[in-house]
């Protein structure tokens, strides 16, 4: 027998493709015509409120739901069609749905013991796992002697050990408090990548897709708006929606009243904008400018910057109607003259650097414009 040795066009293309996949439900579109690329090593994230159509779009992934219509491709070969169990796929649930009545040991053995492998190997794959997932001590205990951080490695274990091409994460923290959350992340993403394999993860938690996620899908309403590097979709939304869904953001509703090759100004009804970079448009299009809390600088005296409040450009004051002090950071709401409460942060780089401000105070809050950034609206 000849050994297949890849050719460049194999090599060349990407590990798991979508192409146009939509997904129907009583004439409702889950998905609508989604296509995506992922390549092989990434940690994909699709990332979207309840009910955008992410997990249904896992589902698919793993041989679950049947696309309505469009082409679901696994290193170049289409998976549509083929059942859950015949699938180089594995699935983590999110809650870890480990066998109550089975050792952590026995929990991770199942499914090799169902593919009929030889005894020796199953005992060999159980405990790289268990040294995989730091529980190489836990092998004799049930699921309910676990804690909730350790059950959730023993369903990865469980998932890896079968050494799936692709690994399924369902909101794979979501049972987790948010200080092991955030530790758990980390391990997360250092267990998988050890392994090296491919895993697509659904999450609503931005966080968590922003620590873990070599790139991000932002969802809504079955559509993917942008697919990108975190900090691109952190720094460079497409859409309104993504900014605002990503993280805390200000926006400024107004019109482009000056369009140069290098910057932009908008004219807003909390002063004009002025943006260091074009948008391709057009004078007079109505446009959203926003910026995000941490980019605004506050102080409580008039800055030089701020000394034409009849013209205002990147420059504002507000009354302070929330404050408030949350260790490495200060939370600052400001009402503006036209209602708008605009949010600061103010990072507590020294000890009682915030003290100057209190509640209803008049402060000035500024920013450069290479922070901000021009959505179409």
């Amino acid at each position: 027998m000849t050994s297949h040795s890849a050719t460049p066009l194999e090599l060349a293309q990407p590990f798991l493709q979508l192409k146009n996949v939509l997904k129907e439900f009583d004439a409702v579109r889950a998905v609508d015509d989604v296509s995506i690329t992922i390549d092989k090593g990434e940690i994909f994230a699709l990332l979207g409120s309840s009910g955008c159509g992410k997990s249904t779009l896992l589902r698919m992934l793993a041989g679950f739901e049947m696309p309505t219509s469009g082409q679901i491709l696994l290193n170049g070969r289409s998976i549509v069609g083929v059942p859950p169990c015949d699938r180089p796929v594995n699935m983590m649930f999110q809650s870890y749905a480990l066998f109550p009545h089975l050792t952590v040991w026995d929990n991770i053995a199942f499914g090799l013991r169902r593919e009929g492998l030889p005894k020796a190997e199953i005992a060999d794959r159980v405990e790289k796992m268990l040294e995989l997932v730091q529980l190489k001590n836990y092998g004799k205990r049930k699921p309910h002697q676990l804690s909730g951080g350790q059950q959730q490695r023993v369903a990865l274990a469980r998932s890896l050990a079968k050494r799936p091409q692709l690994l399924l994460l369902d909101e794979p923290l979501a049972a987790l408090d948010k200080k092991l959350r955030e530790r758990t992340q980390l391990e997360l993403v250092d267990i998988i990548a050890q392994v090296g394999v491919t895993c697509v993860m659904v999450t609503h938690d931005q966080e968590e897709a922003m620590s873990m996620a070599s790139r991000i899908a932002v969802m809504s309403e079955g559509k993917i708006l942008q697919v990108g590097l975190p900090v691109d979709i952190y720094e460079t939304p497409n859409c309104r929606f993504v900014a605002d869904f990503i993280g805390s953001v200000n926006l400024f509703d107004g019109v482009v009243i000056e369009d140069e090759a290098d910057h932009v100004v908008v004219e807003s009804p909390e002063g004009k904008q002025l943006v260091a970079h074009g948008i391709s448009g057009t004078l007079g299009m109505k446009v959203t400018v926003g910026i995000r809390p941490e980019k605004i600088m506050i102080s409580a005296e008039m800055p030089a910057v701020c000394n034409d409040l009849a013209n205002p450009v990147n420059c504002v004051s507000g009354q302070v109607v929330e404050l408030a002090y949350l260790g490495s950071y200060t939370a600052l709401h400001l009402r503006l003259a036209t209602g708008m409460v605009l949010k600061a942060m103010i990072i507590n780089s020294e000890r009682h650097a915030t003290r100057q401000l209190h509640y209803q105070q008049t402060v000035f809050a500024h920013w450069d414009s290479t922070a901000m950034i021009v959505l179409a609206q």
